[in-house]
């Protein structure tokens, strides 16, 4: 930069000024000019240099810096999982997974302690369908009233609920709305699962319940008076103005309605907000298992955390007063947590038929699956097969494993699986046990003397599945559809606060992953098998017209605290 003085020392006078002069410059002043300037224009160029180099080394700064950070956060993501980089090729047909998971990290090996701190953190930072923050500010409080109790005048409500434990829970819970809605009586249904006594008094207040019908009302012939309403007479979601114009008719005209099947006959929108809150005060507080299930229960959570005798969070509502009995007896001191993880896995011969999809069987798995078909779903047999391409496919051991080997789980992750009648048996199992040796079903660990009284219903030991599954430390489900899945995430959103991480991959973008690659390294399919996850991340209030069983994040369900 050019100081004042110099740009003086280098002015010309002004040619225009009548008193200027041209001056003569002799020898000694011609030298005494340049040397001058050459000072001058010295300086300015020492003066560009610098400010040069100090801008050169602030720039360099500043890119050591970032390249460092940008180092430390590819190794935190990538140095703690503990996998080689196996080939994995993948087709239609099958899929396998060439190397094995290793335990090892450089010269160090990981405590139990650190690997499971480090479960729990990928599982609720990472991959977990939400962050804490937004999550934890939603509270349950579908138990709060508004109203007065129903008188249940307009005649009596019978419900045969359809289907599985999760079918007939969804069902119940529509009837007690019903019955509010049309201010009718709940004959109240046979349970095989849940406790009555609890179920009465929870809902008092709400509806009239009774345990029968009135005696001048159990000789009626119900089909021939026209009381038996069936799913074949119902629009599936049927709004509350169906009911009020169809149903309200027959009770006031018979006294009685029988709804056979129920699954799904009640809309979730439109609907009025204290109508809404019933349905999930019913599903979330209403419904308890019964103790013999508790009980058991209690029994399955105790062994599956290798008798800590830590309770966790949702225990209480799960099990009842049998949460106490997890706490070993005669010690002051309660064991270091075992954490583990829940895979719900829907693998089932009834879904891998109704999906229409193949799993790379062969002929005799086709033929296989067909005669399943036409026995049980027989008008499937005429339609066209899907490909897993589309996404509808439910995912299979081999992928499901897959998925978590890419997520970061290691070889001492505790595994607990539920759905475990996987269609091709127990040979299905052994692509999971060999990278997860420490994978557990409800067989595993109840002998079995104690699943005997659940041997022949199926709802109860789904009861004992549904269980495991939502008081685990993480959830994995594979397929979104399930019933089972969808009321497990939802009691977990509802009485989880924001700490109960739930993995939900999407089918679709997993599919792309798995079939357009013929041959792929692992690095490649780790990092995008964990962007299709992270795609799923975030705190979701229930969009509209979709069930409060597994979206209760809404005005009805839960509050808001922040």
């Amino acid at each position: 930069m050019v100081s004042a003085s110099d740009f003086d020392a280098l002015q010309l006078p002004d040619r225009c000024s009548p008193t200027s002069r041209t001056p003569r410059l002799g020898p000694s002043r011609l030298s005494s000019s340049r040397r001058s300037q050459s000072h001058s224009s010295s300086w300015f160029r020492r003066k560009r240099s610098k400010m040069l180099l100090a801008l050169i080394a602030l720039l360099a700064s500043f890119i050591f810096v970032n390249w460092f950070l940008l180092l430390r956060l590819q190794y935190q993501h990538h140095a703690p999982h503990h996998i080689p980089k196996p080939t994995l090729r993948s087709s239609s047909a099958s899929l396998s997974l060439q190397g094995k998971v290793n335990n090892k990290t450089g010269n160090k090996k990981k405590s139990q302690k650190g690997n499971y701190v480090r479960l729990l953190a990928l599982a609720a930072h990472a991959l977990a369908e939400e962050p804490f923050v937004p999550a934890s500010s939603w509270r349950p409080c579908a138990d709060q009233r508004n109203w007065e109790p129903n008188e249940g005048k307009n005649g009596y409500i019978l419900v045969t609920a359809n289907g599985g434990i999760n079918q007939q829970r969804v069902g119940v819970c529509n009837a007690v709305v019903v019955a509010r809605l049309l201010n009718s009586t709940l004959v109240i249904p046979k349970f095989m699962y849940s406790s009555e006594e609890h179920f009465i008094n929870y809902l008092t207040p709400d509806i009239r319940i009774v345990r029968e019908l009135p005696k001048e009302l159990q000789s009626l012939d119900l089909e021939a008076i026209g009381s038996v309403v069936t799913d074949v007479d119902m629009e599936k979601e049927a709004k509350p103005s169906f009911y009020l114009k169809r149903i309200l008719p027959i009770i006031r005209k018979t006294q009685v309605v029988h709804f056979v099947g129920f699954g799904n006959r009640l809309a979730f929108d439109p609907i009025a907000f204290e109508l809404q809150r019933l349905r999930c005060r019913c599903n979330f507080h209403a419904l308890q298992f019964v103790p013999r299930i508790q009980e058991t229960g209690a029994l399955l959570l105790k062994r599956l955390r290798e008798h800590s005798g830590i309770v966790g969070p949702l225990d209480h509502h799960l099990v009842g007063p049998f949460a106490e009995s997890i706490k070993e007896k005669g010690e002051n001191n309660a064991k270091k947590a075992s954490k583990y993880l829940a895979l719900h896995l829907r693998f089932e011969i009834d879904m891998v038929a109704h999906s229409l999809c193949e799993f790379g069987g062969g002929e005799e798995e086709r033929k296989e699956l067909e005669a399943y078909r036409e026995i049980h779903f027989p008008a499937l047999s005429l339609l066209k097969r899907t490909t897993r391409s589309e996404g509808l496919c439910p995912l299979t051991p081999e992928e499901s494993i897959l998925m978590l080997a890419a997520l970061g789980f290691n070889r001492k992750t505790h595994i607990f699986v539920a759905g475990s009648n996987l269609y091709g048996g127990r040979s299905r199992l052994v692509a999971l046990t060999s990278l997860y040796p420490k994978l557990v079903t409800k067989e595993n660990l109840l002998s079995s003397t104690e699943l005997e009284p659940f041997a022949n219903y199926s709802s109860q030991l789904a009861a004992l599945d549904f269980i495991g599954c939502t008081a685990s430390d993480a959830f994995a489900m594979t397929d979104s559809g399930s019933q089972l899945s969808s009321l497990v995430s939802g009691f977990r959103i509802y009485y989880g606060g924001g700490r109960m991480p739930t993995i939900r991959p999407n089918k679709r973008r997993l599919a792309s992953i798995f079939m357009k690659n013929s041959t792929i390294e692992w690095r490649v399919f780790e990092q995008r098998m964990r962007k299709a996850v992270r795609q799923t991340k975030h705190v979701q209030t229930r969009p509209k017209a979709r069930s409060v069983y597994r979206y209760p994040r809404c005005k009805d369900c839960m509050c808001r605290t922040d």
